[in-house]
């Protein structure tokens, strides 16, 4: 792990609400000036503690659509076939989010499509496609209630 300072961690925080933040304004905000404030952002870019940069989009305001998060297990818990599981989740780009398990389940993955019929033809297009997906079950998103936002770094850090 990289050592962090305080303007680092700044850095990050306003990063992780304000994405679009001009340089200039970020500088201002942590208390550098402009060419300081870019070299620090630029280490922590290759240190690989950003990994990118994108907007959220209200889905609800561009078109129809269901989320549904999916319990999987796979038949298998062989070293090769978890992996092949996962390499199939990136080849579908309905599956938003995909997370490794410890307990129960094997996975949790993150389902957006356009409605039901199209979530259960992905299902039945996975099974199909003999990735290792023995049982799985659905959990349809009746509303959000707070989505992903930024870390709480300062709980992280001990801050």
């Amino acid at each position: 792990m990289i050592k962090l300072d305080d303007r680092d961690i700044a850095i990050l925080r306003i990063l992780a609400t304000d994405g679009r933040i001009t340089k200039a304004a970020l500088a201002e905000k942590v208390g550098l000036t402009p060419t300081p404030c870019w070299d620090r952002l630029k280490k922590l870019e290759k240190a690989g503690l950003i990994d990118g940069y994108g907007a959220r989009f209200n889905l609800r305001k561009i078109a129809p659509h269901v989320t549904v998060f999916v319990a999987a297990e796979l038949g298998d818990h062989t070293a090769a076939r978890f992996r092949a599981f996962e390499d199939a989740m990136n080849r579908y780009d309905e599956v938003v989010a995909c997370w490794a398990l410890g307990g129960g389940f094997d996975y949790i993955l993150q389902i957006v499509t356009k409605d039901i019929d199209a979530y259960q033809r992905l299902i039945d297009t996975m099974l199909d496609a003999k990735i290792g997906l023995s049982r799985y079950f659905t959990y349809i998103v009746t509303k959000p209630v707070k989505g992903a936002g930024a870390p709480p770094l300062a709980a992280l850090l001990g801050d």
